[in-house]
């Protein structure tokens, strides 16, 4: 019963936060709002959708559920160092996006908000095209403690967020046109496969 809850919170969670990304719902809300009140969208954007999934962090918390998999020692040592590096990594990638316009402080100061900005492909941006994306699935899967629940959560945020590159990259390629499928052409989405090995 925990894990139907937790992926039913977690579809819903996903359901309302793909709605409110959608061009359709910016468009009826610019309509209602208008320019100078969609200034304020991205930061309230990005508030709700961090507000609204901290239930979800508590259902997995909360509700009973048995241990899935313990990692030992030594290998528990070498998970969590892959966590940090994994959140040095996310915190890296974070700062080589335009981060004033990620969080939404510049459409709040001025900045038009349907500006697409710049195309980032640099830095780790060359590696993967989505490095947010990438560290922080990792540093989700590289938990050493995991339990029914937990795993529930990172198996439902993983096909959120795998679908959710999909629509992004949609987006994208309107907004920068053949920059982007050039870029999307000799990047790999998640895995740095050229670091792997493949050509």
């Amino acid at each position: 019963m925990s894990i139907f809850i937790i992926l039913l919170a977690l579809a819903i969670w996903g359901v309302v936060h793909s709605i409110m990304a959608s061009h359709f719902f910016k468009d009826m809300l610019r309509g209602t709002v208008g320019k100078p009140g969609m200034r304020l969208y991205r930061l309230g954007y990005n508030a709700f959708s961090a507000i609204s999934f901290a239930p979800i962090l508590y259902l997995v918390a909360a509700l009973p559920g048995q241990p899935a998999y313990e990692v030992p020692v030594p290998w528990r040592y070498g998970m969590v160092a892959g966590q940090a590096a994994s959140a040095l990594l996310l915190f890296a990638a974070f700062l080589q996006t335009d981060v004033l316009s990620f969080i939404g402080l510049s459409q709040m100061l001025g900045a038009e908000e349907q500006d697409p900005g710049q195309l980032v492909t640099r830095g780790l941006y060359r590696v993967v095209r989505h490095p947010l994306y990438t560290f922080g699935l990792l540093f989700l899967w590289l938990s050493p403690s995991v339990s029914q629940n937990s795993l529930t959560l990172y198996i439902g945020a993983t096909f959120y967020i795998i679908i959710g590159a999909y629509f992004e990259e949609r987006k994208l390629l309107r907004d920068f046109g053949e920059a982007y499928a050039e870029y999307k052409r000799k990047t790999p989405m998640l895995i740095p496969l050229r670091l792997l090995g493949e050509k």
